[in-house]
């Protein structure tokens, strides 16, 4: 056999085997991954489940995890109408007909007074769901995130838009309001660099103490109802709402959600949190606590299928009017949306349908407010009266092709 023939098979043989062992440590790799996949599914469900709260069984309380007392159907079922694998593969290959988003929104951030004393009021959207209330000389933060991504690790959904104040110009925070443990509404990173910052008074509702505990941060739970005072003639009401909570899939409803209600001498606050519209009495209990003169109402996050108007867990536009006008609030500003991509809608379906859906009822004051613009608001007046629609009249009022364009 010639030589070059020699060395030319001697190199085929050894590439073969060096081919064969590579192919069979892929092989052995994938068989691990495989073993440890399965072990996964057995083993790290138990242990992420967390009991947060231990306590007697009550009325939207099984002895072992919360519920909504109007029913939680319409919180469990996936708003696709589909199964779960099927919509979180469609999530993660990018083919489930989401409209693009910008990848950057441009923001002005601004810096706050230092304080805002009497009863002058001023707002500031930060994003999401975080506002900053200044009145009363009282700085009030809600669900705090400044993080870039809503999810454990680092993983979820990135902001599009950077927080309208940075935390180092945000001014001394007296009373953080905490909705509930969904990461894009409870930021463990945020609220620790607060507590170890400002030490404010954290309040959220029961069980997320727990959460906000393992952060080393103290947090104080209270129930649906109950009621703390933070300041002589400043008081903080627990409302109920309509929504889940859960930090992993196994711990759905081991601590509860809510609403708020801050009382001021001025006019209260109401900070709806995240909700969905279930039998709407939440609304009504929130009413009757005294004149809203600013709500804190979410508009985002409601479609996941074409032509979608709301889900169980997230109102949209049509019913956030409604939530307005039942409030009896004398102003509002739209939150949940523009900040993090949770949903199909695109970026600005949100403040235009809301805009249409506030022509159709007749209502004023409940506009979109800038990200970082501050801003103020205006001593409580009562609403001037509108006549009330109803869901299917609003739904045929905003059936118009402007709005059935809005994807």
């Amino acid at each position: 056999m010639p030589r070059a023939l020699r060395c030319a098979t001697r190199r085929y043989k050894r590439g073969r085997a060096i081919f064969t062992t590579i192919l069979k440590a892929i092989g052995k790799t994938l068989w691990i991954a495989l073993i440890l996949a399965l072990l996964a599914i057995v083993i790290v469900p138990h242990f992420l489940d967390r009991r947060y709260y231990d306590g007697a069984p009550g009325p939207h309380y099984d002895g072992d995890r919360f519920f909504n007392p109007d029913g939680d159907s319409d919180t469990i079922r996936m708003p696709t109408g589909g199964s779960r694998a099927g919509f979180f593969w469609k999530y993660l290959t990018g083919n489930d007909g989401r409209p693009v988003w910008p990848d950057h929104v441009t923001v002005q951030p601004s810096k706050p007074e230092r304080r805002v004393m009497g009863e002058r009021m001023v707002a500031t959207w930060i994003g999401h769901a975080t506002v900053l209330v200044q009145t009363g000389g009282l700085n009030i933060l809600t669900d705090p995130v400044w993080s870039r991504t809503a999810g454990p690790f680092g993983f979820g959904p990135a902001r599009v838009a950077e927080p309208g104040v940075r935390l180092t110009d945000l001014p001394k925070i007296d009373l953080i309001l905490v909705s509930h443990n969904h990461y894009d509404h409870m930021d463990l990173k945020t609220l620790r660099a607060l507590w170890d910052r400002d030490h404010p008074m954290i309040l959220t509702s029961l069980g997320n103490d727990s959460v906000i505990g393992a952060a080393a941060v103290k947090a104080t739970a209270l129930d649906w109802g109950d009621r703390i005072k933070v300041r002589p003639n400043i008081e903080v009401v627990v409302t109920r709402n309509h929504h889940w909570s859960s930090r992993w899939f196994t711990d759905r409803n081991r601590a509860l959600w809510s609403s708020f209600i801050v009382h001021l001498p001025g006019g209260n606050i109401f900070f709806a949190g995240d909700t969905g519209m279930g039998d709407g009495q939440w609304i009504t209990e929130a009413a009757r606590l005294g004149p809203i003169r600013l709500a804190l109402i979410p508009i985002g996050a409601f479609r996941f299928v074409p032509g979608q108007m709301g889900i169980g867990s997230h109102i949209g536009p049509v019913d956030a009017v409604e939530v307005y006008r039942r409030l009896g609030a004398a102003h509002a500003i739209p939150i949940h949306w523009g900040t993090f991509r949770l949903s199909y809608e695109a970026w600005d379906t949100p403040p235009k349908m809301l805009a249409a859906a506030m022509k159709c009822t007749g209502q004023t004051g409940f506009a979109p407010a800038r990200i970082g613009q501050p801003v103020d608001v205006s001593a409580y007046a009562p609403p001037a009266p509108v006549k009330p629609l109803s869901r299917a009249a609003r739904l045929a009022c905003l059936d118009t092709p402007a709005v059935r364009a809005l994807r």
